[in-house]
């Protein structure tokens, strides 16, 4: 697991708890990375705080969701099916959720 800068210190707990969530629900290998992380929107309309949960399953794919809540409200049944996985794709677009 690598170290989270920035985040307070009592969402470490919540942020593990989601990404061992998003391992198991994804059949992750331990070698593969997840990045769980709780960001400010200030878009109008969207929550104050969501969690963002990126992860690679190989070098060239990398898979991103996002839940419209905060890291300490996130519960298993937020995270998608697995068999949504080919839709969670990252294309770098900026404007995708």
């Amino acid at each position: 697991m690598f170290q989270r800068f920035g985040t307070r210190p009592e969402n470490v707990e919540c942020l593990s708890r989601i990404e061992g969530w998003t391992r198991a629900r994804f059949s992750l290998d331990a070698a593969d990375i997840v990045l769980v992380s709780e960001e400010a929107s200030g878009l109008p309309g969207f929550p104050a705080l969501d969690t963002t949960v990126r992860f690679w399953t190989d070098r060239d794919t990398r898979y991103r969701l996002r839940i419209f809540k905060p890291a300490r409200d996130v519960a298993t049944t937020d995270l998608p099916v697995a068999w949504l996985l080919p839709s969670l794709i990252d294309d770098g677009d900026p404007d995708c959720c």
